[in-house]
Order: structure tokens, then sequence, then C-alpha cells
């Protein structure tokens, strides 16, 4: 069996499959689509994807039959069921609920408003687009926060990683990157230190990866 990641460098999501195959313990291979110079959208990719954004996760079958995965939460819950050990959801259907919960807080709450069509969007209608997904990051940062007051332990729901440590880790960067300032708000800091003392974690940050520009 072979996986074959079709990502990009900064792209949250694809940030969220590679930290968890880094967590799984599942090797694959790095292919970069660099989405600023548009190479999601030719024919190319787009037949792996027909919504020409990344990550496309294409697992290769030991008979040499394949698959292509789209949508980073689709492939993480793909990712656990197959490969359950170790988990990134809780045995529990209730924490489970609440990974999941605190997982959608940035996958459906705030990531939309900062994806590269939609800022390119605002600055075509001659609107700031750094400035645009501010409130969205910081309001949701905020919710996060007061969710995960109830059920974090080292991590965001106990002390073991989950889905909602792989959605919160690679907003966080983002956050940094639009200047939202989350220091207020101590027990994200205190996850972000703890996922990122984690090689796992750590090896998935965009500027370790091998598209990435350098002093990026």
């Amino acid at each position: 069996m072979k996986l074959v990641l079709h990502n990009y460098w900064r792209s949250s999501a694809s940030q969220r499959v590679r930290t968890a195959l880094n967590l799984k313990q599942l090797a694959y291979e790095y292919v970069a689509v660099n989405i600023v110079t548009d190479e999601n959208l030719g024919d190319g990719y787009r037949a792996k994807n027909p919504q020409a954004q990344v990550p496309t996760l294409e697992v290769v079958e030991d008979d040499g039959t394949s698959v292509l995965l789209t949508q980073s939460v689709p492939i993480l819950e793909y990712l656990d069921e197959r490969w359950p050990d170790p988990a990134i959801l809780p045995a529990s259907p209730l924490l489970r609920a609440r990974a999941r919960a605190l997982a959608e807080i940035v996958n459906s709450g705030i990531q939309p408003h900062q994806n590269l069509p939609t800022l390119r969007t605002l600055k075509k209608h001659g609107l700031d687009e750094m400035a645009w997904p501010v409130p969205y990051i910081a309001n949701g940062l905020a919710a996060y926060a007061k969710l995960a007051a109830a059920t974090a332990g080292r991590f965001s729901v106990g002390d073991a990683p989950t889905v909602a440590d792989l959605c919160l880790i690679p907003q966080l960067a983002a956050a940094r990157r639009f200047g939202v300032d989350y220091s207020q708000h101590e027990v994200l800091v205190r996850i972000e230190k703890n996922c990122l003392a984690m090689a796992e974690f750590a090896n998935a940050t965009p500027e370790a990866q091998p598209d990435a520009p350098k002093g990026k």
C-alpha cells in the first residue's frame, strides 16, 4: 500500500492531514501543488479533485487499485477508521462529539474566511483581504477556548491529540499570519506548546515542508 498526499506547504487543511499521517506513523509521498500559481486549477489536478482544492490523499493498494480522497476532515476520519492506533477521535461518544465540534469551529467557522479564493475575491472588489478574516479568527478562537476549557488536559480533549488539535494548530499559525493575538487564551497557548513539542506536529508545520520558500 502506498499513500500519496497532494498538498501545499501553507495550506492549513493540508497540515491537518500531514500531522495525522505523522501521528499514525504512515509513510507517504509528498506531492506539492502550488495553489498560488493556480497549479490546482489545471486539468491534471482537477481530475483528482474536481473542486481544485488541497489536500487530496491518494491511496494505492497492493493490487494496484487506488482511490482519491478529498476534504481534510473526512480524510482524517478515514485514516482513523483504517489505522485506529493511535486514535485521533476519542472512544467516548460524548468526547468524540466534543472533539468534532472543536474541529468544526475551525474547519467551517473560521477557515472559509481566510481561504485563498476568498482573499482573492475580496481584493478584486477593492476590500482589505488581510483585515477581513481577523474578526472571524478572533471570535472563533475565543469560542474554541471557551469550549476547550471544559475538556482540555494536555490537549484540547484530554491528554492525547485529537482531530481538534489537528485543526487548531494550523489555525493558530494562520492567526499569527493575519495579526490576531490569541495570547489571552491560556488554554490555546498551552495546547499549542504541548502539540509543537511533538515531532509529529512540528514536522507537519508549513516551514518544515519541502515546497516552503526559504525564510518563511
